[in-house]
């Protein structure tokens, strides 16, 4: 029977639980983000947030109560300086508990504990309320209307300015090349030069015609 028995022993006497739960919140302190079982991460949870709490005041009193769970100087600097900072307006609910499966081995819960502040992706599609909501007015119809033919009319211009743009990007055409102009029909072609006749031959028919003559 579980009677009277407010928290999990973990199977660990209470020295053991005790060291065990303070170095898990020092290092979910310093690192924002760990992985264990979901027992322990639930036994954390209990164990953490009263101090996150305490640590929004930030007196002499409040570090030496802190620093008397966590043992760890730089956990308690880190709690009070960048922790207590992020989550001043939270009313509680600090961690976040995410399953991831079973552990290979012993099959046990395992998961993920998490500030809930210090989540960049959570935090990245938190808007502020109010700023992504359209105005619209009760006839859903013609707002759907007017919204289709803004986007039909802003599709036909993005369409032109790329005509338009590719129309810009053409080469100009190349001209042809002048054509040579050509002779005129009225001056004849000059006639070649005759050919002097050759010395050696003139001078053989005049020694021919010389001997004859002797004869």
């Amino acid at each position: 029977m579980r009677h009277n028995k407010s928290y999990n022993h973990l199977g660990r006497t209470s020295s053991h639980r005790k060291a065990t739960l303070a170095n898990m919140a020092s290092s979910l302190v310093l690192h924002k983000r760990i992985q264990t079982t979901v027992a322990k991460a639930k036994a954390l949870k209990m164990y953490v947030e009263p101090l996150i709490t305490k640590s929004k005041e930030d007196t002499t009193h409040s570090r030496r109560v802190v620093f008397s769970y966590l043992k760890d100087k730089y956990a308690v600097t880190e709690l009070f300086r960048v922790i207590a900072p992020a989550v001043g307006d939270r009313p509680g609910g600090y961690t976040r508990i995410l399953k991831t499966g079973f552990r290979l081995g012993d099959a046990a819960d395992i998961c993920i504990i998490e500030l809930v502040d210090f989540n960049e992706t959570y935090r990245a599609g938190v808007t502020a309320p109010g700023a992504g909501k359209a105005r619209t007015r009760r006839g859903g119809r013609g707002a759907a209307a007017a919204a289709d033919t803004a986007a039909v009319g802003a599709e036909g211009e993005v369409a032109a300015a790329d005509g338009s743009a590719a129309v810009a990007a053409k080469p100009a055409a190349k001209k042809p090349a002048a054509k040579k102009a050509a002779p005129a029909a009225g001056k004849p072609k000059a006639a070649p030069a005759p050919r002097a006749a050759k010395t050696s031959g003139s001078k053989a028919s005049a020694g021919r015609s010389v001997a004859t003559k002797k004869g």
